[in-house]
């Protein structure tokens, strides 16, 4: 994994996608798109702050805020930086002594200012939601329209600004609460839980949040700890996440025969009564990785990401999301790379090539989906995975317009997508896994799934399951499938019943492609392995 791209291997994927013709409405054209540069460390260091607090194993002790007066010591200093400098410069956060750490609450970074986490340094974020609460009063609860916190870290309609550095920042997701309704009995992913219990919206931080603006740079930096999405760029032309890292829960990875007893975690049944104190990532609800919402030019490179919900989520419900590019990424525990739920404005000009997912036989893990209904459902198209390796993968590929149950008024219309040359090594616990692909029929609309599939190899038989996670007909249903002219080993049958129509152009015995490599260690001391 992780190989260049030679233009002629483009050439050819485009090739492949725009010949077929012979089941699909119209032929569509590859988006071929070049890898940008990778980005650098600033040259131009305006501020530097020094740390002042320590912190040992990845936690800061709870002395240190346990009175909340105390609950962001670092937040006027840093953002005192960063109201010094000026466009192109940069604010680095620096060890000094053993002191190693800062703790802030939100802090808004300005047009043209990059946020530098040195090697070393750990950014943590404030345990008291009465530091994040931009008004609504219900921040750290669950209750309201679910919107009222700030983010960690944000930015508004700014050009060329970005958070690098080899250091972390780390969220808290799992600290006690020390402010507001659920103060002293919940943490972060407490109160993200109480969503199943009772229905009511959790109203939890981002760490970061970028709305509007251009060429945001994400670069080297370790994401972690998140009480909810790590990154979410919205309405974003020109964005770059280069070499990031996103782990959450972090602890499931340090600490040596990591387990939680009965009774520790969160439990979706009922509302907690005390903070849980132990995490696995499918408890870290809503701790989505890099969300692109609504925005155009962005790429995803070189980045590994294990995180309790969605690894990346493109989305489009107010404005269409385009030119989105995903290349030599590694992800682990999460729920893969979805486009939706939400594709009501149009998702267009995705490429998805060189991934590895590896999903530890959890029931949580998905490797590609998209994911709508017609409730948000829009037009998703010109969408192209190739050079995918996954392994211990429940839910490998997943292409459903039924995700939830919709009120019919945005029909979901996804076609012209293309998988070339992908390999599910067999999981222990669930075989090949579970695939769906559907298209859309209610009433007078019926929207085929249109999609080519060459050189799609499963180790083991994969399954059609019935149903999807809201239901829906039987599948395949209302789909044309092309297959070939490499091996397509997935067991489908046509079915005039179902609207289901295969076009065989498999022309021989290639071999699946080599995934010997292509699963690592993610590369830092908080370690999936």
């Amino acid at each position: 994994m992780f190989r260049s791209i030679p233009n002629r291997r483009l050439v050819a994927l485009a090739a492949m996608v725009v010949g077929l013709t012979t089941s699909m409405s119209h032929a569509f054209a590859a988006y071929s798109p070049t890898l940008p540069s990778e980005p650098t460390l600033p040259t131009n260091v305006c501020r530097t702050v020094p740390a002042t607090l320590t912190q040992s194993s990845g936690k800061l002790p709870d002395s240190v805020d346990s009175d909340i007066s105390n609950s962001q010591p670092d937040t006027a200093r840093i953002q005192a930086a960063i109201n010094a400098c000026g466009a192109g410069q940069a604010v680095r956060l620096v060890t000094s002594g053993s002191a190693n750490a800062f703790l802030s609450g939100p802090l808004v970074l300005n047009s043209g200012v990059t946020l530098w986490v040195d090697s070393g340094v750990t950014l943590f974020a404030s345990r008291s939601p009465v530091d994040f609460d931009n008004g609504g009063g219900n921040c750290g609860n669950a209750a309201g329209d679910g919107k009222s916190c700030y983010a960690l870290i944000r930015l508004k309609n700014a050009a060329s600004s970005g958070v690098v550095g080899d250091g972390i920042i780390d969220g808290r997701g799992g600290s006690v609460l020390t402010s507001g309704a659920q103060a002293g009995k919940m943490t972060w992913w407490d109160v993200a839980n109480l969503l199943e219990a009772t229905g009511q919206k959790q109203n939890n931080p981002r760490l970061i949040n970028l709305i509007g603006g251009t060429n945001f740079t994400l670069y080297r930096v370790t994401l972690q700890n998140s009480p909810n999405a790590h990154v979410v760029v919205s309405g974003l032309n020109g964005f770059v996440a280069w070499g990031t890292k996103v782990l959450t829960p972090s602890l499931a990875y340090t600490e040596a025969n990591y387990a939680c007893a009965a009774g520790t975690m969160p439990d979706p049944a009922v509302a907690a009564t005390k903070p849980s104190t132990c995490f696995t990532p499918a408890t870290a609800a809503n701790t989505d990785g890099i969300n692109p919402v609504e925005s155009s030019n962005v790429t995803i490179a070189y980045s590994y990401i294990s995180t309790g919900d969605d690894h990346v989520a493109i989305k489009a419900a107010d404005a269409a999301a385009s030119n989105i590019y995903l290349a030599h990424n590694h992800l682990y525990y999460g729920h893969g790379v979805s486009i939706g739920s939400e594709t009501t404005k149009g998702v267009n000009s995705v490429l998805v090539d060189d991934l590895s997912v590896d999903g530890f036989d959890d029931a949580q893990v998905n490797g590609l989906r998209i994911k709508t209904y017609d409730t948000v459902g829009g037009d998703v198209s010109n969408v192209t995975y190739s050079n995918i390796c996954m392994r211990n993968i429940k839910q490998p590929l997943i292409f459903d317009p039924y995700y939830s149950s919709g009120k019919h008024t945005n029909s979901p219309n996804v076609h012209d997508i293309a998988i070339s040359g992908m390999h599910v090594l067999a999981s222990a616990k669930y075989g090949a896994g579970k695939v769906i692909f559907r298209g859309y029929n209610y009433g007078s609309t019926a929207n085929l799934l249109t999609m080519a599939l060459d050189n799609v190899v499963f180790d083991s038989t994969s399954f059609l399951t019935s149903a999807g996670k809201k239901g829906g007909p039987t599948q395949p249903d209302y789909a044309t499938l092309t297959l070939g002219p490499g091996p397509v080993t997935i067991p489908f049958a046509a079915s005039s019943a179902n609207k289901f129509s295969i076009v065989d152009s498999r022309k021989g015995s290639t071999s699946a492609i080599n995934c010997d490599s292509a699963f690592v260690k993610f590369p830092s001391a908080n370690s999936p392995v």
